[in-house]
């Protein structure tokens, strides 16, 4: 397994040596916010209930970022307890306040593509298209500001496309169970 901690950490030198920009610092800085306890993601989904047309899509996003929340914040980090990548390798230096929780998997990632992933699936992809774009600038900000490794991106993106999926079988489930016509 050393050889993925090599990795991870030779590509997030990469990005620092090579693609970190002062003048445009800024933007990821911002971009990773919109990550932060899935504020935006939440919002978004909140915003979809309000609407008759939406709110099915709300519903399901929501869950979909609760199974995510779950297996990454509540189990995932805490059973594999991989340090930060600027703990385990000093040559990274975060461009954000250095978070305290664990590193892998991405919270922001799978929060993201929780979201993001119910969004494409289920409106029109004028609106599901970009919001898979944004999810994938706040990955890649991740690295960027030097807080989480590329296998911790990668763990977060894929948990969030399972909790979407997993997110449709239980409201399928639930509406079976409660004989629920309209959600």
């Amino acid at each position: 397994m050393s050889w993925i901690q090599d990795m991870d950490v030779h590509i997030l030198l990469f990005i620092q040596e090579h693609l970190r920009v002062d003048a445009v610092n800024w933007f990821w800085k911002l971009i990773t916010s919109l990550g932060n306890g899935g504020w935006f993601w939440l919002v978004l989904a909140i915003g979809m209930l309000l609407y008759a047309k939406t709110r099915k899509v709300g519903i399901t996003a929501l869950l979909s970022m609760l199974i995510g929340a779950l297996i990454t914040n509540v189990t995932l980090k805490n059973w594999v307890a991989r340090p930060r990548p600027f703990d385990a390798c000093p040559e990274i230096i975060p461009l954000v306040v250095r978070p305290t929780d664990f590193s892998f998997p991405s919270g922001h990632t799978t929060a993201s593509f929780a979201c993001a992933w119910i969004l494409y699936r289920m409106l029109p992809k004028k609106y599901g298209i970009p919001a898979i774009c944004l999810a994938v600038l706040i990955a890649f900000s991740r690295l960027y500001v030097g807080v989480h490794y590329p296998t911790d991106v990668l763990a977060g993106f894929l948990i969030g496309v399972v909790s979407s999926m997993l997110a449709d079988r239980v409201l399928i489930f639930l509406k079976s169970v409660f004989r629920i016509k309209h959600i």
